[in-house]
């Protein structure tokens, strides 16, 4: 009897097309140009891009993305919760608000530093520590609310980034973690052993190919995440060196049903279009269909 494989779902977002929260990341693309990119590839889901990118009334950002034939995932929220609280959680009851309104599922959480962009951090105090924990938990009190769902998004330059500090969050947390392939590798961590080790926490995955000589520059801190980025670490799937097949496999079989969001971090300069990104999202969903498909041939 052949077992009957759950299809994976794929979704994008717009940071592929180098549409970013920090300013003065790079060129930033039209939102219809973005989702028609999407659309003319095949994608029918996508995150948000980050707050204020697509429409802020839910009636209106629904129908934006239905006019390019997109369903509403989530999105990306960095916020600083280890300090002013207050602040960080009137922003999660605006966003998650909007979210459920529009339709999505998940949000995910980034505990930022309050500094624009991601080259540089300083270590938390332990009373720091408590309060990202706290105020990662009211977040997702609140989520759940609206009926999203929260997962914490271990992330370059924000304050759970490196293996250790993912450990630590696991343990002192109950919330489920977004397992970013990229973000887990460059900070230090298997992605693929963590998500076996922790596969009863994975509330979300983000999936980028990395190019490991350049996460080196980065870990070693010989060179800025920004310039990571530009520099070309984030390879499309299956042409850098994070095993995705081990890791769909791994996770598929542990009962992850969730969704596959394609994720290659782009910076554009002025003038780009969005021929290249588009193009590396195109090999990127060639690799997953080649897995998908191994995985069905396996089973028959």
């Amino acid at each position: 009897m052949t077992e009957t494989l759950h299809p994976l779902r794929i979704a994008a977002a717009p940071i592929s097309w180098g549409v970013c929260e920090v300013p003065g990341w790079g060129h930033v693309l039209e939102p219809g140009i973005v989702l028609a990119e999407m659309a003319t590839l095949g994608i029918t889901a996508t995150e948000f891009g980050p707050p204020g990118y697509l429409p802020s009334d839910p009636h209106e950002l629904r129908r934006v993305l239905a006019g390019h034939g997109m369903a509403p995932v989530g999105g990306f929220l960095a916020l600083a919760l280890h300090h002013e609280s207050g602040k960080a959680l009137a922003e999660a009851r605006t966003q998650a608000a909007l979210f459920a309104a529009a339709g999505a599922e998940v949000l995910v959480l980034a505990a930022a530093t309050g500094s624009d962009g991601y080259d540089t951090r300083e270590p938390l105090t332990d009373y720091e520590w408590q309060t990202l924990l706290d105020t990662a938990a009211t977040v997702s009190d609140i989520a759940v609310e609206h009926g999203l769902r929260v997962a914490l998004h271990p992330h370059v330059g924000t304050h759970v980034e490196t293996e250790a500090e993912v450990e630590r969050f696991l343990a002192d947390s109950d919330l489920d973690i977004c397992i970013d392939t990229g973000h887990l590798l460059i900070g230090g961590a298997d992605p693929v052993a963590l998500a076996r080790r922790y596969a009863h926490r994975i509330g979300h995955i983000h999936l980028k190919d990395v190019r490991l000589a350049i996460a080196d520059e980065v870990r070693s801190g010989r060179m800025e995440y920004s310039e990571a980025v530009r520099q070309g670490i984030y390879a499309p799937l299956g042409a850098g060196d994070v095993d995705i097949a081990a890791l769909v496999r791994s996770v598929r079989d542990a009962g992850y049903r969730g969704w596959y969001v394609m994720e290659q971090d782009t910076a554009l300069r002025p003038g780009d279009t969005a021929e290249g990104p588009s193009r590396d999202a195109e090999q990127s969903l060639r690799h997953l269909a080649e897995i998908a498909s191994s995985a069905a041939s396996a089973r028959i």
